[in-house]
């Protein structure tokens, strides 16, 4: 085999090589998903109860919303009367508001810090900061 020939073979064994491993590697990783309304919402909320159709309102209420899907959150409160919602999220210029559902889910990014109110099914209303 000629030198040139040679040369040849082990750049092509060679950029086969890489490329193989760069298929191998974008295969087992899932490439970035671009952030969504619920990426934007996701965090720890502290705020009031400040409507109950069967109770008081209650100060110093804990809010946790969790993005579980595209443009979809859960919201989680240690406070019993707050029921664990998922809510799906449609964005109103300025606001991230429930795309559809029984809660009502209104998220002012105008505001410093972001504020938030949720009415769940009607029965309680929260609303609150991002901590």
């Amino acid at each position: 085999m000629t030198k040139r020939k040679l040369i040849g073979a082990t750049l092509f064994a060679t950029g086969a090589t890489i490329l193989f491993a760069l298929t191998a590697s974008a295969a087992g990783s899932p490439p970035p998903r671009a952030p969504d309304l619920g990426d934007e919402v996701a965090g720890s909320y502290f705020g009031d109860v400040t409507s109950d159709s069967k109770g008081s309102s209650q100060s110093d209420v804990a809010v946790t919303v969790t993005r579980i899907a595209k443009n979809t959150v859960r919201i989680e409160s240690d406070y019993k009367r707050l029921p664990t919602v998922t809510v799906p999220l449609s964005r109103a210029m300025d606001k991230i508001i429930a795309a559809s559902g029984n809660t009502t889910f209104y998220y002012d990014t105008a505001r410093s810090p972001p504020h938030l109110d949720v009415t769940f099914e009607s029965e309680v209303a929260w609303s609150g900061e991002r901590r």
